[in-house]
């Protein structure tokens, strides 16, 4: 039996208080309902649709992946959205209704739930405070209805088995069942629950799974329960950095948002943040309140505290900060020392070479054992293009120079401290520039004024 699945994402989130559509909300720097959608795609099925509704163009603009899109044109229920979305799905493939606002239900969890392929499946869960949530209505240990929570009575409401929503079922049979909803509720909505009382009474299996953890099914109505899902994601994403090895200082002060691949003997201090596709292999020491982005630091590479990395290779055995920023392009070919208040982007830093202190490195290309004293920048704009420095092995630039792009350093060159090259240098050279200085004995320093009064 083939699965479709369809994902509910027309809702307006006017609880978020944001002109970004719910579903687009950001966790871990990836949309709501992009966590649904991956999750999703792990089941391999035929089609995923999403219905959508407010800021329609919004989600579908931001939605790269490759899903049926169909429009809920009216909020009238949950019922009614599953509604749009049935015609274009044969009848006998088997349906998973998933939500936009509910990201962190687990593979594992809706396996299991489509582990049974007749009737209707539902997704359960036990809660302490079961307030606001759909209850299970059940009797001999048999489901017989949902009862929501505005519709329920006192005995109802003592009922701490709780619908999730997330639901399963032929095509065929929700169809039907669906066109024998009413809207006869508190909200003169059309519920999807009501089908479960609809099947009892049709004589159809009904089945229930069970979450692992509760996390797992919550939905994100405001910016209390966002903040709340970041932290239980990032907790989650933690623990499993621990389980392959790696030391977590405190794992409530490290944020991952993105895929981590970690070696062995990974250290990752308070404060730091891990974005997009990250590869740490082993050994890696990443101190305080670093952020790294889209970047592969080799093995035994240390990062001291405030160091921004961003689409950058580190190689092995580098020492980079603190302080120090590694923008996109920059490449460390290893045994590299990058210092405080550093910045190099765009530009490959040979074997065992050094930028140790206040630099800026553009666009540039230095070989090996290079020496790059402090302050020196390579100055690679002339205001409409960018150019190239290339330093060659052993090159030494004494501190404050200007190295004027394009410009070619011959191997083993040595800069004066404070000279501004702007043509090629053979190699083996010494290269400076020095204005005369000049001393007058008659100079007298400027004097404060007296204050009034």
């Amino acid at each position: 039996m083939s699965l479709s699945i369809v994902i509910l994402a027309a809702g307006k989130g006017t609880r978020m208080n944001s002109a970004l559509p719910k579903v687009l909300q950001p966790l871990g720097e990836q949309a709501l309902l992009h966590h649904v959608i991956d999750t999703a795609k792990q089941l391999d099925p035929t089609r995923i649709c999403v219905v959508i509704g407010h800021g329609a163009e919004a989600v579908q603009s931001r939605t790269s992946a490759d899903v049926e899109w169909v429009m809920q044109q009216e909020q009238r229920g949950t019922g009614h959205a599953v509604q749009q979305a049935l015609p274009a799905i044969p009848d006998d493939d088997r349906v998973l209704i998933l939500y936009g606002d509910v990201p962190l239900t687990r593979l594992e969890t809706l396996a299991e739930l489509l582990s049974e392929d007749q009737g209707v499946g539902l997704l359960t869960v036990e809660l302490d405070n079961p307030t606001g949530y759909g209850r299970i209505v059940r009797e001999s240990g048999e489901v017989v209805a949902i009862v929501e929570e505005k519709d329920a009575n006192d005995a109802q409401k003592a009922i701490t088995e709780t619908n999730t929503g997330i639901m399963s079922g032929r095509c065929g049979d929700l169809k039907q069942l669906l066109d024998n909803v009413g809207c006869n509720n508190a909200q003169g909505e059309y519920y999807l629950t009501d089908i479960v009382g609809l099947a009892r009474s049709a004589g159809m299996p009904i089945h229930t799974a069970q979450p692992g953890a509760e996390w797992e099914v919550l939905g994100v109505n405001n910016r209390d329960q966002l903040e709340s899902l970041e932290r239980l994601m990032q907790i989650n994403r933690v623990q499993a950095l621990l389980d392959a090895g790696v030391t977590v200082k405190d794992r409530n002060r490290l944020d991952i948002r993105g895929a981590v691949t970690a070696g062995r003997d990974v250290v990752l201090d308070v404060g730091v943040v891990l974005e997009g596709q990250i590869t740490l292999e082993d050994g890696v020491v990443i101190g305080p309140y670093c952020v790294v982005r889209n970047s592969h630091i080799k093995a035994g590479t240390v990062l001291q505290p405030h160091c921004v990395v961003e689409d950058a290779v580190v190689g092995e055995s580098c020492k980079v900060g603190p302080f120090s920023r590694l923008r996109p392009g920059a490449a460390l070919a290893g045994h590299n020392n990058v210092g405080n208040f550093v910045e190099i982007k765009n530009s490959s830093i040979g074997h065992g070479s050094k930028v140790n202190h206040l630099s800026y490195v553009g666009d540039a290309e230095l070989g090996e054992r290079v020496n790059v004293g402090a302050g020196t920048i390579t100055a690679n704009y002339d205001g409409a293009n960018k150019h190239r420095t290339v330093l060659g092995d052993d090159v030494s630039t004494g501190s404050n120079s200007v190295l004027v792009a394009p410009i070619t350093v011959g191997a083993g060159t040595t800069v004066g401290a404070g000279s501004t090259v702007s043509k090629d240098i053979e190699a083996g050279a010494l290269a400076y520039t020095r204005a005369p200085l000049k001393t007058r004995s008659d100079w007298e320093s400027p004097k404060k004024k007296a204050k009034k009064g």
